[in-house]
């Protein structure tokens, strides 16, 4: 299984590695099959996703993926961070092998499950075609 340049450099030199304490949304999810497990933490004032850390348990593409995820929607207003895709997120990282885009996936949901929180914290609705719909999987949540 071959990784793209890309993808070993946010695999050795994670982004956006950490925990933010007071963060303004938080989203985990995980896919039982393989053991992966995402947490993405969101700061956002005036609308704008001003910083954003994960932690990642799992393999190497899930661990890039997630760092790729956290480049890709830093600065962005919150409307544009969760319509990132994991096509978005595969296509910065070079690709990644076909056994491994449900990581891309997940980079994606954690994304969706972040806002999600911080859109039921402001007491506000998310828009139906971005909610993250919790499977259970990972027991992060009540499922």
């Amino acid at each position: 299984m071959a990784y793209s340049e890309k993808v070993m450099d946010h695999f050795l030199h994670p982004r956006n590695v950490g925990e933010i304490e007071d963060a303004s949304g938080i989203g985990e999810v995980g896919n039982s099959k393989c053991g992966d497990i995402m947490k993405i933490y969101l700061k956002i004032e005036d609308d704008t996703v001003t910083d954003v850390k994960f932690n990642t348990f799992g393999c190497a593409a899930a661990i890039a993926t997630s760092s790729m995820a956290t480049e890709l929607i830093r600065g962005k207003k919150v409307e544009d961070a969760m319509r990132l895709t994991n096509k978005a997120v595969v296509e910065a990282l070079d690709g990644l092998p076909p056994a491994k885009l449900h990581c891309s996936v997940l980079a994606e949901e954690a994304v969706r499950a972040a806002i999600q929180d911080y859109y039921q914290k402001q007491g506000k609705e998310m828009p139906e075609e971005y909610r993250f719909e919790c499977s259970g999987c990972c027991s992060a949540c009540e499922g």
